[in-house]
């Protein structure tokens, strides 16, 4: 006589994800493989990432992959292995995206907040000033900057609101009459002459009023028509609405003579 071997046919029964082990003839026991579990007649696949989130940070997705085997990712906002998951604030970096005149405030919820510092004016990701400051930033208007900083005006440095009408600096630079004017020490007027005080009027406010009064003393006649607001019958509006604190700047393509 020969022992039984119950493994012989059919795996003995066991499933396919299952060894059969023989013990005594004719007997045997089913052992599910690795990465599976059950009673060796059916074996089911682990998943690692139903318990404990399969080892993951709780701020990672575990991923199954295999028997008992799972990657670990980490969400949006985060970085790590996956097994350590680390809050990436949005702030850290260049600010966040906000202007450099602003706070960047990382709420951790995959967002932030940009909010413009004290004396300084917009929506967080551009900033202004006061118009003083800004003349200088912007290469359309620092020429005009440079000539009140020469000639000590500052009036605009205060607390407004005004109005100014910048030359383009390549207009300052290229007009003849501005080194006579300096030569004659009436520079400063027609600085002056560009500059309205009391009130900040946006481009849509100077198409409806005819004059406005600049600090130098005289008026400044205003006309539109066919989308185009001219000054004095000779400059026109190229830009327009720079918005600081103390006041609005719109850039002109002509100087303006009192």
């Amino acid at each position: 006589c020969s022992a039984i071997d119950a493994c012989e046919t059919s795996n003995g029964g066991c499933s396919a994800k299952a060894e059969c082990r023989r013990t005594t003839p004719g007997n045997r026991v089913c052992v599910c493989d690795a990465g599976y579990t059950g009673d060796g007649i059916v074996c089911i696949e682990i998943n690692p990432c139903l318990e404990n989130n399969g080892g993951c940070d709780r701020n990672a997705e575990c991923t199954q992959t295999g028997p008992n085997q799972a990657v670990c990712n980490c969400l949006k906002g985060y970085s790590g292995d996956g097994k350590r998951c680390t809050y990436i604030n949005l702030c850290s970096q260049n600010n966040g995206g906000c202007s450099e005149f602003a706070v960047c405030n990382d709420t951790e919820l995959t967002e932030r907040t940009c909010t413009c510092k004290n004396n300084y004016t917009g929506d967080g990701f551009k900033c202004r000033g006061n118009i003083f400051q800004e003349l200088l930033r912007d290469p359309n208007t620092s020429r005009f900057y440079f000539y009140l900083e020469a000639l000590s005006i500052r009036d605009i440095a205060g607390p407004g609101p005004f109005t100014l009408f910048v030359p383009r600096t390549d207009v300052l630079n290229s007009d003849p009459q501005v080194k006579n004017w300096i030569a004659r020490g009436v520079m400063a007027q027609v600085l002056r002459y560009h500059m309205v005080g009391c009130a900040s009027l946006m481009y849509n406010d100077l198409t409806t009023i005819n004059n406005v009064t600049s600090l130098h003393g005289d008026p400044i006649h205003i006309s539109y028509s066919q989308n185009s607001l001219v000054l004095n019958n000779k400059a026109e509006v190229i830009l327009r609405d720079a918005v600081g604190t103390n006041g609005v700047i719109h850039v002109i393509n002509q100087i303006l003579v009192p």
